[in-house]
């Protein structure tokens, strides 16, 4: 007989089928057991009224503890009472896997305890859930991406220098040379978008941040999407689509695991594009009208951005940044030299920054010039210096981190719950 799982079982009412999943609870009332399984697409209640049923592998009913892996025959039945509608009177249980002194009980434990159990942890039904809308995510974003004709592409993990110049890397020994793990794809993107227009990648980025705040982990994914012929406010316009069909997508296909997480779906239904813009000068404006007052030139921190998006119902872009706040290759703005065209997507609820993105420079002698300043080797960058003497055009792109999007639209304390296995700055085990 085919196994049938727990959210297609409301379609075999008054049919016999075979379940297989964990025992979440037991209870019996001597004569009528109760046992409720997960099967990883949702929870059911099986019913055993028949003094005959068999029980196989096991030698009393209360030895169906929690997690316990079985197979379950029996017929489907409707009951409005049951949270899917239906529930399953069984005929035979077979216990294909016995648990014993499960460590994850269904009570309070601490932030340490769970994440040394996270394999385990990772079955109670707020981080399947949490899991499953990762998922959703990822999904809305390859779906928008592919339908609006970007093609996905990979650069590599392992790179001979920094996107940005920066000192948070990985070094790995590369065959007695030295070569880090990525921190952005995004050079190699541009490379990418000059051979195929409009490009993306989503993969696994590494930084080497000393940081223990909730919204950093050292192994995170992003997508970064690259367009050429693409200038700042088109690029913007891109951002706040993609995150509006993301939002929108998980709202009608997660109503279920949003239910489980207790998300107030409220502050999730205004989130529809277009989204409120303001500068980095009016930024300060507004900050020092609060009580947060910042001297130009200064790099915005967690209550800064706090404050900022506290201001606005949905995302808002924070755009003009001073230049040297700023990556070498943002395209400084031609009205403006001592702002750049970048913009950072600033997320409801304080959950800070979830997009940078930038027009990048595409003449040649800028970049040169950006580069000197910031002290790069110039022959590290030879390839990507390369990209500006054979066709250079205006293009642009932007970064989106995986961990924190799924962090805010599930409303979520920290993004150690947004990934199966984080990896944050005293964690590498399991």
């Amino acid at each position: 007989m085919e196994m049938v799982f727990v959210n297609q079982a409301r379609e075999h009412v008054g049919e016999e089928i075979t379940m297989a999943g964990w025992v979440t609870h037991y209870r019996s009332s001597g004569k009528i057991h109760f046992v409720i399984v997960r099967d990883g697409t949702g929870v059911m209640q099986c019913v055993v009224k028949n003094p005959l049923a068999i029980l196989k592998n096991l030698d009393a009913w209360d030895g169906l503890t929690q997690e316990t892996a079985v197979r379950i025959r029996g017929t489907v039945h409707a009951d409005p009472r049951a949270p899917i509608g239906v529930e399953l009177e069984a005929e035979e249980v077979v216990v294909v896997g016995p648990s014993e002194g499960y460590p994850v009980a269904p009570k309070e434990h601490g932030v340490d305890f769970l994440m040394d159990h996270r394999h385990l942890w990772i079955r109670s039904p707020r981080q399947a859930a949490i899991l499953r809308i990762r998922a959703a995510v990822i999904h809305a974003t390859r779906d928008f991406l592919d339908s609006h004709g970007f093609v996905v592409a990979d650069p590599p993990i392992i790179t001979p220098a920094a996107a940005e110049g920066s000192t948070t890397l990985f070094p790995i020994d590369y065959f007695d040379d030295t070569a880090f793990l990525s921190q952005s794809g995004q050079l190699y993107m541009e490379a990418l978008a000059m051979a195929l227009g409009r490009v993306y990648s989503f993969g696994p980025t590494f930084r080497a941040e000393k940081s223990k705040t909730r919204r950093h982990l050292t192994e995170f994914w992003m997508v970064e999407p690259e367009l050429a012929f693409c200038e700042f406010e088109e690029n913007l316009v891109w951002q706040e689509q993609l995150v509006s069909h993301i939002v929108q997508h998980v709202l009608a296909t997660c109503a279920d695991e949003l239910h489980t997480i207790e998300r107030d779906i409220s502050r999730l239904e205004t989130i529809v594009a277009p989204f409120p813009r303001i500068t980095y000068d009016e930024a300060l404006a507004r900050l020092a009208e609060a009580g947060l007052p910042l001297d130009w030139g200064e790099d915005m921190g967690a209550p800064h951005e706090t404050a900022l998006a506290g201001m606005f119902d949905r995302p808002v872009f924070v755009t003009h940044f001073p230049v040297s706040l700023k990556a070498f290759y943002m395209q400084p703005d031609p009205a403006r030299p001592d702002v750049a065209l970048a913009a950072d997507l600033l997320a409801p609820e304080g959950y800070g920054e979830i997009i940078g993105g930038s027009e990048r420079i595409h003449d040649l002698g800028l970049l040169l010039q950006r580069m000197d300043e910031h002290h790069l080797d110039l022959a590290v960058y030879g390839w990507y210096i390369d990209l500006r003497r054979f066709g250079s055009v205006p293009h642009s792109g932007f970064g989106m981190g995986l961990e924190r999007i799924v962090a805010w639209i599930c409303g979520l304390d920290h993004v150690r719950e947004t990934i199966p296995f984080a990896r944050t700055l005293n964690r590498v085990w399991p």
